[in-house]
């Protein structure tokens, strides 16, 4: 085949609903009877896979004409090695773009949609029909990126976890986490629901929802008066993260002063576990990605060395 490069194309895919319920259920037949009986519109399943099928084929005949072509599963990401001189693109939703991102070290990643008349996708600027376009530039770099500020988690252990939109640092399960929470000279033990610490990318989810229920909280109650909605965005390239801490308990042992801030690379968030068992940190919602986060562990949450590089 007379390729234009011999460049590796890292094309990364996930599992459609479709796909996760006959892994399930063992058969379509079943998966149907399943959606079905429920009421639910089994139809819509099978489009959104259909569309989603198609997609894939298309991306995978247009870049096998650039360079070499390997596709990557979603689920093998954790343990999948990238090449200095890989280009990525993901195809899928803007969740498979952060999730792929975090693994990435400098490579140039693509966000494609797969299918525009369902999903937005703020991260995927691109269409498969762009594609050839678009690969042709990034190859002979003539393509703008954009960089990405991510989060890293540090713990005393020596192991570390990046995070593109947001890290998580609290219990496995529905539960309290305790543990003892430091930003520059202010330190106290907090009981909560966890610790959410998001980036610029991930300032419009996550964070988006907890700064609003806050906010929320703060006007029901009486405590503050009802304003206008602040946008609580910023850049994906600041150097600069905010932590939130989720529905902290005042007690004789605890206390809810320092349950908000800014982490900077002058000033970052230690946090040290007081929990025996189920503690963790994972990162972009990936629960199954985790570090264990118990008694004696302590993390340290800065802004990380590696930065994304989003294709524009």
């Amino acid at each position: 085949m007379n390729r234009l490069t011999e460049t590796k194309i890292i094309l990364v895919v996930r599992a459609t609903r479709l796909a996760d319920l006959k892994a399930k259920f063992a058969t379509k037949s079943q998966a149907r009877f399943y959606v079905s009986n429920l009421g639910g519109d089994f139809s819509d399943y099978e489009r959104e896979d259909a569309a989603y099928q198609q997609a894939i084929s298309q991306a995978q005949h247009t870049m096998s004409e650039l360079g070499r072509v390997q596709v990557v599963q979603r689920a093998f990401l954790p343990n999948f090695v990238f090449g200095e001189q890989d280009i990525v693109v993901t195809l899928g939703q803007d969740g498979l773009v952060a999730n792929t991102l975090k693994y990435l070290n400098g490579q140039p990643l693509v966000g494609v949609n797969p299918d525009p008349k369902r999903w937005d996708g703020q991260l995927l600027p691109f269409h498969v029909e762009h594609l050839e376009k678009v690969m042709r530039e990034v190859l002979r770099g003539g393509r703008p990126k954009r960089e990405v500020t991510m989060a890293e988690a540090k713990l005393n252990t020596g192991l570390s976890l990046c995070a593109v939109n947001d890290l998580f640092i609290g219990m496995k399960s529905h539960g309290s986490a305790r543990y003892r929470i430091a930003s520059g000279k202010a330190a106290e033990n907090h009981s909560s629901s966890g610790v959410i610490v998001s980036t610029g990318l991930g300032s419009t989810g996550w964070f988006k929802s907890l700064m609003a229920g806050a906010a929320g909280v703060a006007v029901a109650s009486g405590r503050a008066e009802a304003a206008q909605p602040q946008d609580t965005k910023f850049p994906w390239e600041s150097n600069y993260l905010f932590f939130t801490v989720r529905e902290p308990f005042p007690s004789n042992t605890t206390g809810t002063s320092l349950i908000f801030g800014k982490v900077t690379p002058q000033q970052p968030l230690v946090l040290e576990s007081l929990m025996g068992e189920n503690g963790v940190i994972f990162s972009d919602g990936i629960e199954h990605d985790f570090l264990e986060f118990n008694s004696g562990t302590k993390a340290t949450i800065s802004i990380s060395k590696r930065k994304g590089r989003l294709v524009v």
